[in-house]
């Protein structure tokens, strides 16, 4: 795909930062505990959050009427305004440098980092790159660095097609099969607020979007897969891990969560596959 200079205006937004602050509460870290099916427990202060645990912190709390038609907050605040209809989270990287705990006082430094623009099979795409920053406690270093993208397309049409699909590894070491009901998605969404309607609306999803059913979250798939490897190896410390979303996941089907060691002792490839055997999200995570 030939990559082109974002629209001035668009171009405009790098560099633009904002600043949140929370406070690392356990009642979101037992609800999610719960929604991924653990067995119940009671975090103390001090415990530590398993990584991607604090998306369940910094939610995006915009008023019912700043809302766009897709339930998402309206373009032109903090994220630049992308003229085109659909958005999804297309992967990030992470450096985890100090855990997070229960009863820290947390502050998160957010930048739009980069804004391009390509052509693609269906039109038109835009990618934004927004570089988290979070500390706890004042601390001047960050104990977690984040790199989120994000994709705009333009509206499905008739005959878009999702790209070749790629088949996933077939050597499994580990492997955990998940059934993405609309109750899982329900409470992934409450849990992050995520008002995204492809989520949890099966009209708009279906009708307005084009799917052909609720889309799984991609943040949550990339914890399922974090999910697997501490089910796997409770002890193991990430430094860093990076996901890439392949395919669209649907909650028509179960889904799978695999991994294997790598060779080298130090990482752990991570994947998730469809019912068909796709490849719908690639991972890798890094151990100290």
């Amino acid at each position: 795909m030939a990559t082109h200079t974002p629209m001035p205006q668009l171009a405009d937004w790098i560099g633009r930062a904002e600043t949140a602050r929370d406070t690392a509460g356990p009642s979101p870290v037992i609800a999610l505990n719960a929604t991924l099916d653990h067995p119940p427990f009671e975090p103390a202060p001090g415990t530590a959050l398993p990584p991607l645990w604090h998306w369940l912190y910094f939610l995006p709390a915009h008023r019912q009427s700043e809302l766009g038609p897709d339930g998402h907050a309206r373009r032109g605040g903090f994220l630049p305004p992308v003229p085109l209809p659909r958005r999804m989270w297309a992967g990030s990287r992470f450096e985890f440098h100090a855990p997070l705990r229960i009863g820290d006082a947390l502050e998160r430094r957010s930048t739009i980092a980069q804004v391009s623009s390509k052509s693609g099979r269906s039109g038109a795409l835009v990618f934004v790159e927004v570089r988290h920053e979070l500390h706890r406690n004042g601390a001047a270093a960050p104990a977690l660095l984040e790199w989120h993208d994000i994709v705009y397309r333009p509206a499905r049409q008739p005959g878009d097609a999702e790209g070749t699909p790629q088949p996933a590894p077939q050597d499994v070491a580990w492997e955990r099969t998940i059934t993405p009901d609309d109750v899982l998605l329900f409470r992934y969404s409450a849990l992050t607020f995520n008002g995204h309607r492809i989520h949890y609306d099966r009209r708009y999803a279906t009708e307005v979007e084009g799917y052909p059913g609720l889309v799984v979250h991609g943040p949550l798939i990339a914890t399922l897969l974090l999910d697997l490897l501490r089910r796997q190896w409770p002890q193991a410390e990430v430094a860093a891990f990076r996901f890439r979303a392949v395919r669209p996941t649907f909650d028509l089907h179960p889904f799978r969560v695999c991994g294997r060691p790598a060779g080298d002792g130090r990482s752990v490839q991570l994947w998730a596959q469809d019912h068909e055997g796709w490849l719908t999200m690639d991972a890798t995570a890094t151990l100290r």
